[in-house]
């Protein structure tokens, strides 16, 4: 168990290096010149060039690549070129907002989507077992950006429930029934995004686990369908599950950046947005690699439940 914990990580750490090596490359790769985008039209070739002495412009790129590396793995994000503050303190300031409606999401999305693949499951091959597939068929093939539009249009639109983009003072100072009022159509939006992988996913693992002989076996006893799927097929079905709740969370932490253009919260992906568009390359290169470190964080996670939930590999032979 040790041994698969130590490759897990090493293996993380060699992602992390790699996408930080295609960040990197991407931004560099990106049109246009970033002291024009920063000084405007009015820059002097005197003032262009200071800048690109500023930012280090004028060194080769693997230099400039071995630089950032460095400061990264010291904490050091660097400064914002759109306001010349501290990038660590503009992610702080937006990180919660994103948190926060990823942690509402999966508060309501997990249970929900692991009580419909149950139900799918014992019901197999019924109307209620099409119907769900059908459904989460939908979602899948649907983009956030559809719903989320769909959504403002049916409920703040035309029966003027929810408020259509979500009010910056309820989400800094109002309470907790101000908050989901301001966040009901994000969550929902993101809730049928992520909620069809999952349930497809508990749905599959636990029919998969339903052909095993010790479950057929309970089955003789006289166990119901029920029974057997919620106390024999489940626990031996939790790996797979976890692995896709695992990689759906890391979604809804980096993934949110359509979602919150929407419905204007100032979270990371509003801001990851806002830098794109006024070139503020470190700040995009910082949010990417904090997204990048999400990702790879929630599945060593999923790869340290799964150890535990399968005693073959807690006690190899």
């Amino acid at each position: 168990m040790v041994r698969l914990l130590i490759r897990r990580i090493l293996l993380g750490i060699v992602v992390t290096w790699v996408v930080s090596m295609m960040i990197f490359a991407a931004t560099e790769l990106l049109p246009g010149d970033v002291c024009h985008a920063v000084l405007g039209q009015g820059a002097t070739e005197k003032s262009l060039e200071s800048c690109r002495e500023r930012l280090q412009l004028n060194q080769p790129m693997h230099t400039r690549y071995l630089q950032w590396l460095g400061r990264l793995a010291t904490g050091e994000l660097g400064t914002s070129l759109a306001n010349d503050l501290q990038i660590s303190d503009q992610i702080g300031a937006r990180a919660w907002n994103t948190v926060r409606l990823a942690a509402l999401t999966a508060l309501i999305a997990v249970p929900l989507a692991v009580l419909l693949g149950l139900i799918a499951a014992i019901r197999a091959d019924s109307s209620v077992d099409r119907g769900i597939s059908i459904g989460t068929l939908c979602f899948i093939s649907v983009p956030e950006f559809f719903t989320g539009v769909l959504l403002v249009y049916i409920l703040a639109v035309q029966l003027r429930w929810m408020p259509a983009v979500a009010n910056y003072r309820d989400l800094t100072r109002g309470d907790f029934l101000e908050v989901i009022e301001a966040l009901a159509l994000p969550i929902a939006t993101l809730t049928f995004a992520v909620l069809a992988h999952m349930t497809r996913m508990t749905r599959t693992a636990v029919l998969n686990v339903m052909s095993s002989p010790y479950i057929e076996q309970a089955v003789l006893k006289g166990a119901s369908r029920t029974r057997v799927i919620i106390r024999h097929a489940l626990p031996n079905a939790v790996a797979p599950i976890v692995n896709v709740i695992a990689l759906n969370l890391a979604y809804l932490v980096s993934g949110v950046v359509v979602v919150e253009a929407i419905f204007r919260i100032p979270g990371l992906g509003t801001l990851m947005v806002e830098s794109v568009i006024y070139r503020d390359i470190p700040t995009v290169q910082a949010i990417g690699m904090l997204f990048c470190v999400t990702y790879v964080g929630f599945n060593l996670i999923a790869d340290v439940m799964a150890i535990i939930a399968n005693p073959r590999l807690r006690h190899p032979r």
